[in-house]
């Protein structure tokens, strides 16, 4: 993602690089401030999606996977206890396993968009927790499971952990939501314009739901969104995945199988960066 161009006009002698991403950083002294960022060199590369090939940028390109946690995904988590079926939960499992260390290799960076409740949950309003405890009996978010005590989606803990099958690397970006979108009152949208990203893709649970109201808002931001296909899933009946297919293809962005970027990815360089 920071691979940039040597320009001279951003390198002066004197002056510091001041930023957090090589992307989008100032160069300065106690004299001087340039505020011209480094040229990012395009990674173009094409891929069929359904209804037409798309192009686009890796070099402003991140993968975004959301709520592939112990509590929807483990058959020890919350999901599983209250006795949903999370089958459909680990379907995007195996291919996250083949398709996030192709794209970290490719310099794409990961983002763990994760469900994280504080401790106290001041952050979750009754209306919210109405949704998982309808009746005010049961076990809702921030409610220890019987058996371990584990404290359902709260942060820090096992609940809210990344399942173990997928492969996390201490570069990756993690960001805490608690709402079904997570760009509502967190870093996202910040972290994502340092970066310089302009194409999100998306995978992860459930699609119907925190996926979907996700990829919502960051199209509403002015985002490129891509919806990998076989990398999100949901619990929700059939026809909601269906619909959240046809509703991202309509009006929102593009639908791809992470299959086709992954054999982009697999190509000598001369392939991946045609336009």
């Amino acid at each position: 993602m920071d691979a940039v161009s040597t320009d001279p006009a951003v390198n002066d002698e004197g002056l510091l690089p001041l930023g957090s991403t090589g992307s989008n950083s100032w160069m300065v002294s106690d004299e001087r401030a340039n505020l011209v960022r480094q040229v990012v060199l395009p990674r173009p590369i094409t891929v069929q999606a359904q209804g037409k090939l798309i192009t686009f940028d890796l070099a402003r390109t991140a993968l975004v996977v959301v709520d592939m946690q112990n509590d929807f995904c483990h058959s020890e988590g919350w999901l599983a206890h209250i006795g949903v079926d999370i089958a459909p939960a680990r379907r995007p499992i195996a291919p996250l396993r083949r398709l996030v260390p192709m794209l970290r290799g490719s310099s794409v960076p990961i983002i763990w968009l994760n469900w994280g409740n504080r401790p106290d949950r001041l952050n979750l309003s009754p209306s919210l927790l109405h949704v998982y405890k309808p009746s005010g009996v049961g076990i809702g978010l921030g409610d220890a499971l019987p058996g371990s005590g584990a404290k359902v989606l709260e942060r820090g803990s096992w609940s809210a952990a990344i399942v173990d099958e997928l492969p996390v690397a201490p570069t990756d970006i993690h960001v805490a939501k608690y709402r079904m979108s997570g760009f509502q009152d967190t870093e996202l949208d910040s972290i994502l314009r340092n970066l310089g990203v302009t194409t999100l893709l998306f995978a992860g649970v459930n699609a119907d739901q925190c996926v979907l109201c996700t990829l919502q808002d960051a199209n509403f931001r002015g985002y490129d969104c891509v919806l990998l296909e076989d990398c999100a899933a949901t619990t929700s009946p059939d026809y909601c995945m269906a619909a959240t297919i046809y509703n991202v293809n309509q009006c929102f962005g593009f639908v791809v199988r992470s299959e086709v970027i992954a054999s982009e990815l697999a190509q000598p360089p001369s392939r991946c960066d045609r336009s």
